[in-house]
């Protein structure tokens, strides 16, 4: 099996997941969650260096409050509750987003367990949280400003060193789950050449089985990045 350096995974459809049960959508964030578990075992099981996950978008504050607040009640709880996982994999947490706008709690929560697994010399967990692509880039170009760099000296491989991905290798291989057909904003600079691969499956049903169906798609394809 041929195994990508980078997956990103746009986490999708928990709340129609909760829907069809009759339950409440939070109860589908919650089995979200657990599906990322087992996600982030197996990838780390396979060799996957970096595994960034898209779990909550700077247009999702447009979602009702209520549901706002028990997401990010849910992200506190479940980022203490992953560390055991992470440390015993040696997998290092990286916070992908803007922390502008985020509660003071989770702000905090996502540094302390970026210095706590700082050390590992596994797998890199990228987690999106309050992220926008557009908003990266144009931070990347603002930062450019700021820097003093000239015109002349604004090229690709200035904007790539100031985005939240510096250093990170460019996504190889792009999941989307819940029989969506967009990217919605997540990683546009990153994935320019990311092999795409759309499942209808709900992101709480997503796990090992769909993981692995996912990277035997990608390895049987021919990258081709541009040429003919």
């Amino acid at each position: 099996m041929s195994i990508p350096t980078h997956v990103a995974v746009i986490l999708d459809g928990n709340g129609r997941w909760a829907a069809q049960r009759g339950q409440a959508r939070i109860k589908g964030h919650k089995a979200g969650v657990r599906a990322v578990e087992a996600i982030l075992d197996e990838a780390s099981d396979l060799g996957i260096q970096h595994l960034s996950l898209y779990a909550f978008s700077t247009e999702n504050w447009k979602r009702p409050a209520f549901e706002v607040t028990a997401l990010m009640a849910l992200l506190r709880m479940y980022l203490r509750m992953f560390v055991p996982k992470l440390l015993a994999k040696g997998t290092r947490f990286h916070h992908l987003g803007s922390v502008e706008g985020l509660p003071a709690g989770v702000v905090s929560d996502l540094h302390w367990l970026e210095a706590k697994t700082a050390h590992g010399t596994g797998m890199t967990f990228h987690l999106a949280v309050n992220y926008g692509s557009r908003l990266e880039i144009a931070q990347a170009a603002a930062r450019c400003v700021a820097d003093g760099l000239r015109p002349d000296q604004v090229d690709e491989a200035a904007l790539q060193a100031r985005l939240w991905t510096a250093g990170v290798p460019d996504v190889d291989l792009l999941i989307r789950t819940s029989g969506e057909h967009r990217i919605s904003n997540f990683l546009l600079w990153q994935a320019a050449y990311a092999e795409l691969h759309l499942t209808d499956i709900l992101w709480p049903d997503f796990g090992p089985a769909q993981l692995r169906e996912a990277l035997a798609d990608f390895g049987a394809r021919e990258r081709r990045f541009g040429g003919l």
